[in-house]
């Protein structure tokens, strides 16, 4: 049977991507988009389409009955740099929706639970490299903190109450369709946007800070493999390493340069440099791939490659 996805958080940087390549296998009128706010004309114009403030209970719940959702994808957070400035207000809206999510299904209202954590729950004692899926995590961000807190409920609500809920600790993600989201990996997309308008990149974190990073498309594949899997191979309740590749911003610099020979980049390390600091330098995702058949496909030639083709194609397009 067809589920009914409804999708919070629709219009930020996964939420667009996941929602338009669900609604291609489910079919349009399967899929909710929803958000705070209108999207693009692309998500849009793809399907149906609601208005949720989604730290509204009554109204989160409204939807779910109005459209008999089986499964939610919640997409909404307030990512890592501006937490750091708005501390409560993404406490109370990353566990407030997660909250109001995990409690209708534990009242059968949902069949399926999907929620995103991040590397942010590891912190400056993790091991740095290939990050084991079970490690230490003394996250030092707000983001980080309220990710860590809710892997523990996702795993409780299974083991107490039974709900299906899935996870991935995404790391940083790269994709020309939409706009950055106030995260720490971001540099790691307007660096394509600068390249191909100035040639030149001012760099918020420093030229040998390693990070483990996903090509979108790759991420947009492994939420939805996580979702289709049979729960018995979902044996990772909390949420499951995912790691893509790893480099530094003077590997990306020097993989644009093949493509823009004049492209210049500068460093001037910001507040995020210290939260990228206490982040793991790569992961170990070799759980996933037991579990449930994980392989990422990008790697750093071919993600320059896109991005700047698609970066381009935006700039003909405006």
């Amino acid at each position: 049977m067809t589920p009914k996805i409804l999708i919070i958080g629709a219009c930020g940087q996964i939420g667009t991507e996941l929602c338009i390549e669900l609604r291609q296998i489910y079919g349009k009128n399967n899929v909710i988009a929803s958000d705070i706010r209108s999207g693009s004309d692309a998500l849009m114009e793809s399907g149906p389409f609601e208005i949720l403030d989604a730290t509204n209970l009554d109204a989160l719940e409204n939807i779910i009955l109005h459209y008999e959702i089986d499964d939610v994808y919640l997409m909404a957070a307030m990512l890592s740099g501006t937490a750091e400035k708005f501390p409560m207000k993404a406490w109370n809206l990353n566990m407030n929706t997660l909250f109001h999510v995990l409690n209708l299904a534990k009242e059968g209202k949902l069949k399926k639970v999907y929620w995103p954590s991040s590397i942010a729950v590891f912190g400056p004692s993790t091991p740095k490299d290939n990050t084991p899926q079970q490690t230490i995590m003394e996250p030092s961000t707000v983001y980080g903190i309220s990710k860590q807190t809710g892997e523990r409920w996702c795993e409780y609500y299974h083991k107490r109450y039974g709900v299906d809920v899935r996870s991935i600790r995404y790391p940083g993600l790269i994709s020309y369709t939409t706009p950055p989201g106030g995260g720490t990996t971001d540099y790691a997309v307007e660096i394509f946007h600068e390249a191909v308008d100035k040639a030149s990149y001012d760099c918020f974190l420093n030229e040998e800070t390693s990070l483990p990073m996903m090509y979108m498309e790759d991420a947009i594949r492994a939420t939805i493999q996580l979702m289709q899997a049979p729960s018995e191979k979902v044996k990772q309740r909390s949420a499951y390493n995912l790691g893509g590749i790893s480099f530094t911003p003077k590997d990306l610099a020097a993989e644009i340069k093949k493509h823009i020979p004049g492209f210049e980049i500068t460093y001037q390390a910001d507040f995020r440099q210290a939260i990228a600091d206490s982040w793991p330098n790569s992961i170990d995702d070799s759980v996933a791939t037991n579990d449930w058949g994980w392989s990422h496909k990008y790697e750093l030639p071919q993600i320059v490659e896109v991005m700047l083709a698609g970066v381009r194609k935006q700039e003909i397009a405006t």
